[in-house]
């Protein structure tokens, strides 16, 4: 098992950025490791997302991408390393991080409406015994109108199509105003003019002053829309533009552990020609 310095959540120093200092990252990590189970399976991770960046998170199935994401929401603790939301160690609740979960994993059939399940979003903050205020259902109509699904605030999210519920989603992570968004497997599913709309919003949003991290298995629409594409396999085999790594094959190859014959580097040298 890889060593990993001691988890520390004091100031960030020695090169870690604070978010609150002009110019530097909204999301920091340095040596990351978690373990799940006795077994490593984050290690040494060293990943910055910058506000107004979309990056995108790509490796194959098991290589930890669920796990980061968790650890970044401080669901999961982390065995060693530092890792940072806006300057802080990150807690549920503490720092507002939007986050849209795969669409399989929210209960569609519960009696809500469009307006109730963004609503939702705000339960951190809200404590379950409050009633919503002004503030907060303003805050679900403006996250509604960013996802242009206002006019159907009153419809039952049971009779939403795929693409409809992705955005609701999204605008439930949205009503938070969050500086960090992390989104995981936006796309799966959905049709081509869905993913379109979304690919539009997540870049308006990260030219927003957000931090957008995304993960995918969508390589032609990562390659397409993310500023930066991180390969992840336990570590950062990679960070850098489509451009950047295209020629770096090897990367690609470590990463989903395939040959020089395969055809994902063929499709990787075909997108970005």
């Amino acid at each position: 098992m890889t060593d990993c310095v001691a988890v520390n959540r004091g100031p960030v120093t020695s090169g870690i950025a604070v978010t609150d200092a002009e110019g530097e990252s909204a999301l920091q990590m340095s040596g990351l490791c978690v373990d799940l189970a006795g077994r490593r399976v984050l290690h040494d991770v060293d990943l910055s997302i910058d506000r107004g960046e979309l990056a995108a998170l790509v490796g194959p199935n098991g290589a930890g991408k669920t796990t980061l994401l968790r650890s970044i929401l401080g669901l999961q603790r982390i065995s060693g390393g530092r890792l940072h939301v806006d300057g802080r160690a990150p807690r549920p609740g503490r720092v507002p991080i939007g986050y849209v979960p795969q669409r399989h994993d929210f209960a569609w059939d519960f009696p809500s409406s469009v307006s109730g399940v963004v609503m939702t979003g705000l339960t951190g903050r809200l404590g379950l015994l409050r009633r919503p205020r002004r503030q907060h259902w303003e805050a679900v109509a403006e996250a509604l109108e960013r996802v242009r699904m206002i006019d159907l605030a009153d419809r039952p999210v049971g009779q939403l199509s795929g693409g409809q519920r992705q955005r609701v989603l999204v605008a439930r992570a949205l009503a938070l105003r969050p500086s960090v968004l992390l989104l995981d497997e936006p796309f799966t599913g959905l049709d081509m003019p869905a993913q379109d709309m979304l690919s539009t919003l997540f870049a308006d949003l990260a030219h927003e002053d957000r931090a957008i991290l995304m993960t995918t298995h969508d390589l032609l629409g990562a390659l397409d829309s993310a500023d930066r594409l991180v390969l992840l396999n336990e570590t950062v085999i990679a960070d850098g533009s489509a451009h950047d790594l295209v020629e770096d094959g090897s990367a690609w190859m470590r990463t989903f552990l395939v040959g020089e014959d395969s055809a994902l580097l063929r499709m990787v040298s075909a997108v970005t020609a």
